[in-house]
């Protein structure tokens, strides 16, 4: 038989991928599990593989390419099977080789696709414009994708064959609801952009995962409300156990650095404060309190920022959360984590002051209600027993989704926080 290979539905949201490299050939016979292409995500860089034997009689899409779930990879003939010709990726397939488009009518009733050529297709666009309010002509598949994406599929304009709406409609729709429709005016922050000069300037194309931190941090942004707190808090006793035990651990291949120790802070503050470690559904007007504390921290890679999650981080001892953060770290920097690595985290922490910077107003991860900000440490003349004293302080950021966190509410949990790394030995024995 013929058979279908489509772009899964990997998970997490994922709806497209870029083609970094071909494993699959024509003509070659690829076995069930083997990887048939190295595909860049926005979350990760994986190799798909073939859920069938069969010789490959037809590749889909170039290197460098960006393919969407469900469109077509490649095209397997097995043995001793009836063909099944994949509906859709049938039609790509057509219209690639250059011939006639054929269309398809969806009964709004049953869902069914009726063929529609000729004067039944120019009836089929008739009916389309007279009924304003008929349900989008489109396939369940792209009904998915447009629930997927929070986009309303029958508001988008179809430019398939009887005006059905095709992947490409529901995903230009979600672009233009990101960042506002394409019009012949250019708008203030478009005209400020100067064309490319050859010689003087150099065109990058955006990868998979910068497009998406870009599209991430619009929706956080302008989906919750943002609040910041700053504060900060002095040190000395968490820089001293540190030290002691540095290079100790570090002889048994630990790398102990702060950012355990305050992981392991949150952790205890989250228990007291839920309503940090919650997920606001706007939609069902609920609240979804999180019993388990799954902490995403910030990773500076070359190819961007990306979010490895400890789960369970309410259950690891700081060496064991030291040795997470190593290994997640280095593996996010060569893209080898997987998806389970990136998702589900309740609350994130980023430390940008491991490079520089003292405050920030870090963007809460969404759909998070909120991030901790760590800042770099300074050394501060404090008063301390009625005298001026060195002090070590490490400034602190929690920025919340201020529709279910109160002022109020941030700042006891950043007390407590505070509290919990000025008196690291009270946080260790608890």
């Amino acid at each position: 038989m013929l058979y279908i290979f489509k772009f899964p539905d990997i998970g997490e949201g994922i709806t497209e991928g870029k083609i970094l490299e071909w494993f699959a050939k024509k003509g070659q016979t690829i076995n069930e599990g083997d990887p048939v292409v190295k595909v860049e995500t926005d979350k990760v860089v994986a190799d798909i593989p073939c859920p069938k034997t069969g010789i490959v009689k037809n590749t889909f899409g170039k290197v460098g390419e960006v393919i969407n779930v469900d469109d077509a990879l490649i095209e397997l003939e097995i043995e001793g099977e009836p063909d099944e010709i994949d509906e859709e990726a049938a039609t790509v397939k057509v219209e690639e080789a250059g011939f006639g488009v054929v269309g398809e009518i969806e009964d709004a009733a049953t869902d069914a696709f009726l063929p529609a050529t000729g004067e039944g297709l120019e009836a089929a666009k008739d009916e389309v414009e007279k009924e304003e309010t008929r349900r989008a002509l489109a396939t369940p598949v792209a009904r998915k994708m447009a629930k997927d994406l929070g986009v309303d599929i029958n508001t988008v304009r179809g430019t398939g064959p009887g005006g059905r709406v095709m992947k490409a409609d529901i995903k230009r729709a979600f672009d233009e609801k990101q960042t506002g429709p394409k019009t012949g005016v250019k708008s203030a922050t478009a005209s400020t952009i100067p064309e490319p000069v050859e010689g003087r300037t150099e065109v990058v194309e955006l990868t998979q995962i910068r497009k998406t931190i870009a599209a991430r941090m619009v929706e956080s942004r302008f989906t919750a409300p943002h609040t910041t707190t700053f504060e900060e808090v002095e040190i000395s006793r968490l820089i001293d156990i540190r030290s002691e035990k540095k290079d100790q651990l570090a002889e048994q291949g630990v790398k102990l650095t702060y950012l355990p120790f305050i992981i392991k802070a949150v952790v205890h503050a989250l228990k007291n404060h839920r309503t940090l470690n919650c997920r606001l559904d706007m939609q069902h007007n609920r609240v979804i309190y999180n019993n388990y504390y799954n902490i995403g921290f910030a990773a500076d890679t070359p190819d961007g920022l990306i979010v490895p999650v400890i789960k369970d981080a309410d259950r690891k001892s700081i060496i064991e959360l030291a040795n997470e953060l190593k290994d997640k770290s280095e593996r996010a920097r060569e893209r080898k984590l997987t998806l389970d690595e990136l998702k589900d985290s309740t609350f994130s922490v980023t430390n940008y002051g491991s490079i520089a910077g003292i405050y920030g107003v870090p963007i809460i991860n969404y759909p998070n209600v909120a991030i901790l900000g760590i800042g770099r440490i300074v050394q501060k003349p404090i008063i301390k027993n009625g005298e001026i004293v060195p002090g070590n302080m490490l400034p602190l950021s929690l920025s919340v989704d201020h529709r279910i966190v109160d002022g109020a509410d941030a700042a006891r949990f950043i007390r407590d926080v505070m509290m919990l790394l000025a008196d690291p030995v009270a946080m260790l024995v608890m």
